[in-house]
């Protein structure tokens, strides 16, 4: 994960089709479980409305820079806003 001047980025994997939606550390990095299915764009939608919901981050802020349709993603995270950065340093690191 790097802090940016616009935000911050992350890269984790995803996995859809999960029985539930959750974020997982474990010694190979970061998995993100969705429930939505990968067709259509629905599992990206799926998880930027989660990440949205959980971090408290407008949808409009969250872009996937790279991974549009690979399970391997690289996430921004638009703010400036200390707390927000806080809170994702410490869930993603």
């Amino acid at each position: 994960m790097a802090k940016q001047t616009n935000g911050v980025k992350v890269t984790f994997k995803i996995s859809p089709n999960a029985k539930k939606n959750e974020i997982i550390k474990d010694n190979d990095g970061i998995k993100i479980k969705i429930t939505a299915q990968p067709i259509d764009g629905k599992a990206n939608k799926a998880l930027i409305d989660f990440l949205s919901k959980n971090f408290k981050i407008p949808k409009t802020s969250i872009k996937i820079l790279k991974g549009e349709t690979s399970k391997d993603k690289t996430i921004l995270f638009e703010t400036e806003d200390e707390e927000k950065i806080k809170l994702l340093n410490e869930s993603f690191n």
